[in-house]
């Protein structure tokens, strides 16, 4: 005699970073709140606070509401300096009025996820 039963769906709900993160084999899910500062383009330079959802070793992966386009120059600074240097778009996945970026470091950085931490 079978019994009839009902499951709960899992969510589909993955994130916007974590969608481009799939293409980014090395991509880890971190949490590094950051102030990113658009350093390319004309006028001023503008900033807002968001987080490294993902990063590898040489890439970090966040959302922004800034109007990014691709090869803009970033920077990006954690609170106590670990983390302070300069990054380069490298894709991005609209969503609306939110942005998926990947940034490229524009020089070597060892273990940076790590020192982000301490």
């Amino acid at each position: 005699m079978s019994k009839e039963a009902t499951a709960r769906a899992r969510s589909s709900t993955e994130s916007l970073t974590g969608k481009l993160a799939k293409f980014f084999a090395d991509a880890a899910p971190v949490r590094i709140p950051v102030q990113l500062t658009r350093v390319s383009g004309q006028g001023t330079p503008i900033s807002e606070s968001t987080v490294i959802e993902f990063g590898t070793p040489r890439e970090v992966l966040f959302t922004s509401e800034l109007p990014l386009e691709f090869a803009d120059m970033l920077h990006l600074q954690n609170s106590d300096g670990t983390l302070d240097t300069d990054a380069c778009v490298v894709a991005l996945q609209y969503n609306g009025g939110r942005t998926a970026v990947a940034a490229r470091f524009t020089q070597n950085i060892a273990n940076w996820i790590v020192k982000s931490y301490v």
